[in-house]
């Protein structure tokens, strides 16, 4: 039997890396499928645990190649899913967890038909704003920039399976989990009704 793919998605600053490092310590039989980028790495980054960094011409001989599952440009970088290691893994009864963008999403979707897409959503675009600055890591123009670009992010939401709310912490995990034991189960874990908490996320001041 072969394992089942996890996409999770979210705009920058929901806490998407947060919670799946929790979910893979709840989940020790899940693997966390390491992406390709193209840009350099930050500090305390390191190659083959938080990226496979590559320079954008080695990324683009090995979309050349069609060794991707998944690849787009984000935040101006190339980052993209090798397709053999995920492929592997899934064959060998494991599940995979994918941290990507809607873009990878969409296109892993269209490769796979049995996958299981999350989709976190902050709980205000204030709050979003206020974990993107707590970081104190990245510029002025940088955190303008992801909240720019969390607009697009969120108006593909709706493509996923489900979408969950990261406003407490414990309750985010506690559905991820619930999501993934669901599965397992072969049973459906209930949809929560978010449109409201979208569409004020999409309201144009």
């Amino acid at each position: 039997m072969s394992g089942t793919l996890y996409i999770v998605a979210a705009p920058s600053g929901a806490g998407k890396t947060s919670l799946t490092r929790a979910l893979l310590e709840r989940e020790p039989g899940m693997a966390l499928s390491v992406s390709y980028t193209s840009r350099e790495p930050r500090p305390g980054e390191v190659d083959g645990v938080h990226y496979h960094f590559v320079t954008r011409a080695e990324f683009e001989a090995m979309v050349a190649r069609g060794e991707f599952f998944e690849h787009a440009v984000v935040h101006g970088d190339l980052k993209g899913t090798a397709r053999a290691p995920v492929e592997r893994t899934l064959a060998q009864g494991r599940d995979v967890l994918l941290e990507i963008d809607w873009q990878g999403a969409r296109q892993v979707r269209e490769k796979l038909n049995d996958t299981v897409s999350i989709f976190i959503l902050p709980p205000s675009r204030r709050e979003l704003e206020r974990r993107l600055r707590a970081r104190a890591s990245d510029s002025e123009d940088v955190i303008r920039r992801r909240l720019a670009d969390a607009r697009p992010d969120l108006e593909h939401a709706a493509e996923f399976d489900y979408l969950v709310v990261n406003d407490d912490f414990a309750v985010a995990l506690g559905a991820l989990c619930a999501i993934v034991e669901s599965r397992r189960a072969a049973s459906r874990y209930p949809k929560a009704d978010h449109a409201a908490l979208l569409a004020e996320l999409l309201r144009q001041d």
